[in-house]
């Protein structure tokens, strides 16, 4: 399964810069007028993780495989979007597309980078792409509900709860609160809710981009945002393009230092990939043996055959079981005949519910 975060904001705030550091590559032009990035840019980032080289260290794998996310550089958007101003209808399709939004934020202050309103105002921002995209819904939604409720009242079982879910979710918008704050009943509703593709559903991380100095401290800027963040129960993180650009361009045995001089412990990366994680309620489980140690994304909750269905789908349909060894017991036994010995192997059927961190060997038979 594929994870895909839609990088957003206003034209130069560093959006696309960051999308360079994030992705190591120069697949977007980074430059200072609006709409630089006009088709989106995707970028496959493989996550960090440290558990995994200590995997591949035990069992002397020749490979190591990260789980991948994959970043979305999208077009920046204007005052106006959702009636189809500057980029409008392709920015807005192109958020569609995503699992969640990852929303950059000027947050330093530049007399050389111009400000597409002349200010810098990070939470202003964040409410002109956030009206946008809460109009563009009302739009979708003051359509669908009247059909559905007509649907309904005629008897209609999947209208009943089109228009319970959808009509929840207009009356928040009405409200000036994004759609992400409906609350579902139950599992039908959260079906119908994650079908209708509401652009204002989908979780967000604000990514305030501050300058170097700023990088370990944040601003004022940085600090308004965070409290936005959680009023709303969205995520925060404070980064500096800049520096993941430097970074980016460094060899990897000079960036620790590099990022300790600055009073940093990990790169901006790190803290989006956690927080994206967060966001997206997953976890991560294993796959090891001598050709590979491999790092694997599933939701939180999945069962042991939706972790199978993950590597191939062959693998969920003829799943038997799986041999599952906890990562700290893994490591401290060294390596799975270690774990066996001292019964920490353990064999798990199909209501197992995978845990992060889960060494897993699947049996399977089609």
């Amino acid at each position: 399964m594929g994870f895909k975060c839609g990088i957003v904001g206003l034209p130069n705030v560093g959006k696309s810069t960051l999308f360079n550091a994030l992705t190591e590559t120069q697949a977007a032009q980074a430059a200072n007028f609006p709409f630089c990035t006009i088709e989106p840019n995707v970028g496959q980032v493989g996550v960090p993780d440290p558990r995994l080289d200590k995997l591949a260290e035990i069992a002397k794998s020749a490979k190591i495989i990260p789980t991948q996310l994959a970043f979305v550089d999208i077009a920046g958007l204007v005052k106006g979007a959702s009636s189809g101003e500057g980029l409008g209808n392709q920015f807005l399709a192109n958020i569609r597309e995503v699992d969640a939004i990852v929303h950059v934020l000027r947050c330093f202050e530049d007399d050389d980078i111009t400000h597409v309103d002349g200010r810098v105002d990070p939470v202003a921002d964040a409410e002109v792409v956030e009206t946008e995209l809460m109009l563009a819904d009302v739009e979708s939604l003051e359509r669908r509900v009247p059909a559905a409720e007509k649907k309904a009242a005629q008897g209609d079982k999947e209208a009943k709860i089109q228009a319970s879910v959808l009509g929840q979710a207009l009356k928040l918008l009405l409200d000036g609160k994004p759609a992400r704050l409906t609350e579902p009943k139950d599992i039908e509703e959260a079906r119908v809710l994650k079908q209708a593709q509401l652009l204002t559903a989908k979780p967000v991380l604000y990514v305030c981009n501050v300058g170097e100095e700023e990088a370990a401290t944040g601003n004022a800027y940085s600090e308004a945002v965070a409290k936005k963040a959680e009023a709303e129960g969205a995520l925060s993180v404070v980064i500096s393009a800049a520096i993941e650009a430097e970074i980016s361009q460094m060899d990897p045995a000079d960036r620790a230092d590099f990022l300790s001089d600055l009073g940093l412990s990990e790169t901006g990366l790190s803290r989006i990939i956690r927080a994206g994680y967060s966001l997206l309620d997953l976890i991560t489980f294993f796959t090891v043996g001598p050709k590979e140690a491999r790092a694997w994304t599933t939701p939180k909750g999945a069962t042991a055959p939706n972790a199978a269905g993950e590597i191939h789908t062959d693998f969920e349909k003829g799943f038997i079981r799986a041999e599952t060894t906890a990562y700290d017991d893994f490591v401290a036994c060294g390596g799975e005949t270690g774990a066996k010995e001292a019964g920490k192997l353990r064999l798990e059927g199909k209501e197992y519910l995978v845990r992060d961190g889960d060494v897993m060997h699947f049996r399977f038979n089609v």
